[in-house]
This record gives C-alpha cells, structure tokens and sequence, in this order.
C-alpha cells in the first residue's frame, strides 16, 4: 500500500494561561494550563480531502497551525511525506517538505499584504524559494496562476483592496499554488464569504485538486461544506478526535453521541415532525475539562465510567456507550441537506 502523505501521531498542544508572576503571588493562585490539543492522531493519503470538524473551541485551528509549523507541539510527532517535521531532521529536507505545503485562511484580506499588489503578494513563494529565475519568467508564471483560478492576468497591478472577498480568495489560491504546492491546509477557508461565492470556490478547490493531485486537510463547521469537499471526516470535541468516518458514511451512520448532536442541530424544513435530540449544555471550559470522557455533562448516555476514564479510540470511535453497544447503531436518515447549513457557533 502507498504510504499516506501525512501522518499526525499523539498531537498534543498546552498553553499556559496563568496569570502574571507577582499576581499569582500575591493571591497564592497555582499556575493555569490549557489543553488546547490532546492525543490527537490521524493520516491523510496523497489526492485526499481529510475534513476536521466541530464546533467553535475545539482545537481543529490549532491542529491545523501546528501541521504546517506555525504552532509547535507540546508533544506528538507530524510526518509529511516521510520527513518528521517536528524531529531533528535534516534542514534541508524540512525545508523541501516546507515548500510544498501552504495554508489558506479564512479571512482572504487579513491574509494579503495591503500595501503590496496582487503579482507581488503571488510571486513571493516563487522567489522565496527560487523555483524561477528572472523577472519575465515570473511574471509569467503569477499571469498564468491568476488564469488558473479564474483571474485575469492584468489583475497583478491591483492592490487586494479592490477586489471581492471571493476574489481575494482566489489570490489566496494562486498564492498557495505558486510554490507548487502538493498538500494545502484550509483553515475555514469560504466561512467568511457569501454562500454563493462559497460554491464557486469549493468548485475551484475540487478542479484544482483533480487537475494538480492536491492533497487538502479542510477544517470547518459547516457540515454542507464538508460533506461537498471530504472523503473522511474527523470530528473533535474539546481538543480530542472523538470520531473518524468515510465521507456520506459519517453523515448517514453516526456512532458518537456528540456526532448526532451536530447533525441534529441543523435545521432541515425537510425533517419537519421528525424527532430530535436536543443539544444539551455548552462546551466545558477547558482550563479545567471534565474527568473521563469531557463530553459526558451532555451525553444522554454516560455512566459512571463515563466520568471516570477517558474512552480509548476503538473502531474509528471513541465512546465506552459505543464500545459497550448501550447506544443505538445502524443507518439513520440523512440529516444535512446539499444547501450551505452550518453548525452554531
């Protein structure tokens, strides 16, 4: 079997949020931390879209940031292409790896330098890394990158500011592809846009990953988005992955509680009179989570176990209810429809 691009094994990432030293002093206050990502691990094979789910405050931001080196673990390991990115690996070949892997933002405009124009801002990786040399050559090169994601080549002597969001969007794009980029990281990346701009782009990120062989890691809460984008879909609560499904699988046979949460908190004119789980509580605070599974203050099916000991990740789940079959299994309806139906946030 092919070896999958990307491997992120036991990912783990603390923040310390204690108060400064002197007040932590005077009010006799131990020091505070955060378990932003916890034991999190998973693969993603060459030409895939791996989707991370969940809602606001559970860690899929900060996964995403620490895959492409912007956050450094605490502890875990990320192999790309065989590389450790977090190891003592060679410099060069980190460096190699680094070139072929970008990220797109959610926010197009806070992700574009202002004071540069459009064949700048997209010609930088190309000189950053010096894949083409000479001024004509590059020149060329940004002209036809903006063709390809449905820009005009002119649109270089622009600033971003006089362009859509959807627009800056797609210098985003351009941006990322302009290193020849194989595995891209999209982090919320048409949560800011409108939801007809939202089709264009996905429909331009499925055209460019069929045409190039990209390989995507897409994070979102918007259940319709993935469902379109993702051929597996991993769904976090509160810094762990709870769940790892096939694309429409995940949708139509959900096995963790939490999971059917989400699906049944989208509204659907067409399950009218169907009968719903209500979505119970709010997201623990998680400078001090839950003992044993952190889901178990809103799981209609926790026990005492629940609330002792944290569920292993058996059968691309992790649930004691699951794995002790006390919750109900089997094919349930199709609860996302195709239009563009998010979960709270």
């Amino acid at each position: 079997m092919t070896p999958p691009l990307v491997e992120v094994r036991h990912l783990r990432r603390v923040f310390d949020v204690s108060p400064p030293f002197l007040n932590r002093l005077i009010e006799r206050a131990p020091k505070q931390f955060l378990k932003a990502v916890d034991d999190v691990s998973f693969d993603i094979a060459r030409g895939e879209t791996f989707a991370l789910v969940g809602e606001s405050g559970s860690g899929k931001s900060t996964v995403a940031r620490m895959v492409v080196g912007l956050l450094e673990p605490t502890a875990g390991e990320v192999t790309i292409d065989g590389v450790k990115m977090t190891g003592r690996a060679p410099a060069e070949d980190r460096r190699r790896v680094r070139r072929r892997m970008q990220m797109i933002f959610q926010d197009p405009y806070a992700s574009l330098n202002p004071r540069w124009r459009v064949d700048r801002i997209v010609a930088e990786p190309i000189r950053a890394f010096g894949l083409i040399q000479g001024e004509a050559a590059i020149r060329e090169r940004v002209g036809e990158l903006l063709g390809l994601v449905g820009l005009h080549p002119d649109d270089g002597v622009k600033y971003p500011h006089e362009f859509s969001g959807g627009q800056r969007q797609r210098i985003a794009i351009a941006r990322a592809l302009a290193s020849d980029a194989e595995f891209i990281v999209c982090d919320e990346p048409t949560s800011a846009l409108d939801v007809s701009v939202q089709a264009q782009i996905l429909n331009l990120m499925r055209d460019l990953q069929d045409r190039l062989g990209l390989t995507y890691l897409f994070i979102s809460h918007n259940l319709a988005v993935v469902r379109h984008m993702a051929s597996r879909i991993g769904v976090m609560y509160l810094g762990r992955v709870v769940e790892i499904g096939e694309g429409r699988g995940l949708f139509t046979g959900p096995k963790h509680p939490y999971t059917r949460m989400l699906l049944d908190a989208v509204p659907d004119l067409a399950h009218i009179g169907r009968r719903r789980e209500p979505v119970r509580g709010e997201i623990p605070n998680p400078i001090n989570p839950p003992s044993g599974c952190t889901f178990n203050p809103r799981c209609p099916y926790a026990n005492d176990r629940c609330r002792a000991e944290i569920p292993p990740f058996l059968e691309s789940v992790a649930c004691h209810g699951y794995h002790e079959r006390r919750i109900p299994t089997g094919p349930v309806e199709l609860l996302v429809p195709d239009g563009m139906a998010a979960l709270p946030a």
